[in-house]
This record gives C-alpha cells, structure tokens and sequence, in this order.
C-alpha cells in the first residue's frame, strides 16, 4: 500500500510540474473597454509557474515595441479546468483573481491600454517577457495576417489561439468577447480546446466603449464528467474461486 501511495505521489507530481505546452490554456475572455482577459488551464499549472503576456505584435521572429509586457506567476498549484481573471491589466495596481499579475518594464514598450481594434495578447513561456520559448495561446480582435502574426509561435487560429474577427466579421472592431460554450459533461479537459477555439462558442459584442466596461466575464470552472470507478473484486469471492481452482487441479492429479 506505502507503494503505491508513494508511485502515485509521484506521478501526481510529475503532472504538477509538466512544461506547458501550446494550447494547455487557452483565453476565454477578452474586455478592451474594461482592460481585462481570462484563461482557463486544461492541465494542472505547478506552483510558481510564470507565464508572460504581451500585446506587443510578434513579427515572427521578435516582439516589436510600444505596448506592454505583463507576467503572472502561479503562488500554488492550480488545478486543470479551472478559470484565471486579469481585471485592470491597464493600471498601476493589476489585479488576479488567483496568482501574482505584474508589470514588466521593458524599454521602449509602456503602452499598458488593450486597444479596441487590432490588438492581439500572447501568452507564452520564456527566459524573459521579451524571450519567449513556448507560445501557449493568443487572441487577437483583429487579424494574426496583419496584427500580430502567428508565424514560428507553434499556434494556430481555430486551434490554439482565437481571431474574433472570424466570428465578427473582417471590418469589425470587437472589444469585448467571451467563451459561452459548455463546460461541464466532456471526457477529457483537453476535449474543451476544439469548442473554446471555435468562435461560433463565443459572444462578440462590436459596439466600442459600451456598457462592456462593467461586465465580468464568467470564471466558472471547466469540470470533466466523473469516471464510474470498477468496482472492487470481493477478496471472499476471489479465495472461494481460487480455492476451487485447486481443488480441481488436485483432482486431475491425483486421477
């Protein structure tokens, strides 16, 4: 029993620990007018995992400058499925709902604001806010063609990183949009990434500077359907079968 105990001790923490890889969160709410975004996790984040965040557009080989570098920092483990909010990603003060969000300076990048039209948000890995090593997701509320691009990050629209426009249309500008598709009732966390990339599951409001500014976008957490356990052999049952087992075998030898 310590034996097992222990093996599944540590695989648990070895899932824990996992590197995150693209798509392993992906965003589920996007606000230019209240400056704030959430995620969810469809894997468990380890304690004191940073992941930067940035509205500097890639160029496919770099960050540009301008705009901002964020990073959150994970102060435990937190669990597959659930739903991280960033509110006043803009102000001095920014706020989480669970870990640390904080600035980063970078030189030449002090645009904090999330514009209402052609503005995509990375969140990737890296060595530093402007070194990024595993881009996870991205959003753009315009086009990843023109407004940030998606060449060498791993990502793909509709895959792992979400282009609200295609929903909204080219000449739109949204500025608030949310995840409004299920979650609860599928097998597997990562069964959720197909419906959370797919913009038909997501309510994209084009009317700049609306009453969106006050909206809070949902944080209920992603849940799996539960798993009907095998139920445990009798240990009664299985000594009377095995006894019978060799009894007959006796009986064979003996003939």
């Amino acid at each position: 029993m310590k034996k097992i105990s222990l093996i599944a001790a540590l695989l648990l923490s070895s899932q824990a620990n996992a590197a995150l890889n693209a798509g392993d969160i992906m965003f589920t709410a996007f606000n230019a007018d209240e400056d704030g975004l959430s995620f969810v996790t469809f894997v468990d984040i380890a304690a004191n995992t940073t992941i930067y965040f940035s509205d500097n557009e890639w160029t496919g080989s770099a960050f540009n400058t301008g705009e901002s570098y964020n990073q959150w920092v994970s102060s435990d483990v937190v669990s597959a499925g659930s739903v991280v909010r960033f509110s006043a990603y803009d102000k001095a003060t920014l706020s989480a709902s669970t870990g640390v969000l904080s600035r980063v300076t970078v030189s030449g990048s002090s645009n904090w604001g999330i514009s209402n039209s052609g503005e995509t948000v990375y969140a990737y890995l890296g060595t530093g806010a402007t070194t990024p090593t595993t881009f996870l997701s991205a959003i753009t509320n315009g086009k990843f063609t023109t407004d940030g691009s998606l060449t060498n990050t791993g990502l793909t629209a509709g895959v792992n990183a979400i282009e609200l426009t295609a929903k909204a249309g080219a000449s739109s500008e949204p500025d608030y949009a949310e995840y409004n598709g299920v979650r609860d009732g599928l097998s597997n966390f990562a069964d959720y990434k197909a419906q959370v990339a797919n913009v038909n599951n997501w309510n994209v409001d084009t009317v700049n500077n609306s009453a969106s500014a006050a909206l809070i976008p949902n944080t209920t957490a992603f849940t799996v359907a539960a798993v009907t356990p095998v139920p445990e052999a009798d240990s009664v049952g299985m000594l009377l079968a095995g006894l019978g087992v060799l009894a007959l075998v006796r009986r064979r030898q003996s003939r």
